[in-house]
């Protein structure tokens, strides 16, 4: 179809394409937002910005969805969410967690495809520096874990990360100052697997990614690693890392 001649006159897919396409800036200029807050003020002044901003927001943004949808809002959340199915609800919220992997993919082959690996690679490992403190300010926050949880907070924050609803995960020596963790089923290392390629050499942005997280969640908290691809490995897991907390 023809589309977008004007902005008075459009036509039921005109306006559904643009109305998702709003989404999509509103969600990007939500970003910028804490990215120029970040580089002006720090990180920490930014989570204290984005903890007010985003509860003021999603208020006002639900409020005015709810109205012209015509839905009820329950305690800050969209009524027909609650009114799924245990198991469409659940359907629905893995869904998520795999269409976040799928964009991570997306943008990394963008990268790979038009500048080569390296530059895909050094891009995934600092978008990783960001993303990780972020997931683990956002599941803090989520789960009021406070400011030093400990090793215990780490492993609940662990569970609730994107990638615990994505692939398989399991935890074992847990104690009060250490504990090891394990990604025993990668999806993205299952699925390269399965085309005969090794595994992805994510040994770098693993680093990045389970340091920074750990220490958004306790300062205190340090992180070493066990084995993660291009190491070899057991069959059992494809990563391993070990947290503690000096004495």
């Amino acid at each position: 179809m023809e589309q977008f001649t004007d902005n008075k006159n459009l036509s039921k897919e005109e306006n559904a394409l643009l109305i998702m396409d709003f989404f999509h800036r509103t969600m990007m200029h939500h970003f910028l937002w804490f990215s120029e807050i970040q580089h002006q003020f720090g990180r920490e002044k930014a989570f204290e910005v984005l903890d007010e901003a985003w509860e003021k927001s999603r208020g006002i943004q639900l409020k005015r969805l709810a109205k012209i949808l015509d839905f009820n809002v329950v305690d800050g959340i969209p009524e027909p969410l609650l009114q799924l199915s245990d198991h469409k609800l659940e359907s629905l919220r893995d869904g998520m967690g795999i269409n976040w992997l799928v964009n991570d993919g997306v943008w990394f082959q963008a990268v790979e495809f038009t500048k080569g690996m390296n530059d895909a690679k050094r891009c995934n490992d600092s978008c990783w520096g960001q993303f990780s403190p972020m997931e683990a300010w956002s599941i803090k926050r989520l789960l009021k874990l406070g400011k030093n949880p400990g090793i215990a907070g780490l492993k609940r924050a662990l569970e609730f990360r994107l990638y615990a609803f994505v692939n398989k995960q399991s935890f074992s020596d847990v104690t009060e100052k250490s504990m090891t963790f394990q990604m025993n089923e990668c999806r993205v290392q299952v699925a390269r697997k399965r085309k005969g390629l090794d595994d992805y050499p994510c040994k770098s942005g693993g680093l990045v990614e389970y340091t920074t997280f750990a220490e958004a969640i306790d300062s205190r908290i340090k992180t070493t690693v066990i084995s993660c691809p291009p190491d070899p490995h057991p069959e059992d897991y494809y990563c391993a890392w070990r947290f503690y907390i000096e004495d």
